[in-house]
């Protein structure tokens, strides 16, 4: 079993909630910042270079890669931002390049929604905006023998 804690879109915004996360990813296996905030994770990327992946998003100008593919148990997981696929238009454009990857799983930010949808065979998820919004969230991933279980934790704005 692999867990993932999953943030996105924290744009600068509230570094004590980052610090009231160190136990969960002190415990988690990695950690995924989906971007437009990515550099705000650079003292948790020093603390565990080996689990923290940090995508670029829209607002960040140089900090993150671009897409970063995890492979564990047995799943492909595709991370990005998901500005480049329209995904504020739709999903099939972000399921379709997780497919031509081969990726069964697909995360994206953005939107600053939270949301798990399948399209076409992958699953899709927003785990929302972690900055100060309206509902502020974060997802827990779980891969374990093939199958992928999200779970969407909102946060006290």
């Amino acid at each position: 079993m692999k867990t993932f804690v999953i943030l996105s879109d924290s744009h600068g915004r509230n570094r004590r909630r980052l610090q009231e996360m160190e136990p969960l990813f002190a415990e988690n296996d990695y950690i995924v910042h989906l971007g437009d905030g990515s550099a705000d994770l650079r003292e948790v990327f020093s603390r565990y270079p080996g689990k923290t992946y940090l995508c670029r998003g829209n607002c960040d100008p140089c900090y993150g890669e671009e897409e970063i593919v995890i492979g564990a148990e047995g799943l492909s997981v595709l991370c990005c931002h998901g500005h480049r696929y329209g995904v504020k238009s739709g999903l099939t454009r972000l399921a379709a390049r997780a497919k031509e990857l081969g990726c069964e799983v697909a995360l994206y930010g953005h939107t600053h929604r939270a949301g798990i949808e399948s399209v076409d065979g992958v699953l899709c998820v927003n785990p929302g905006a972690f900055g100060d919004y309206a509902e502020p969230s974060y997802c827990y991933l779980v891969l374990h023998r093939g199958k992928a279980t999200p779970t969407l934790v909102r946060l006290k704005g």
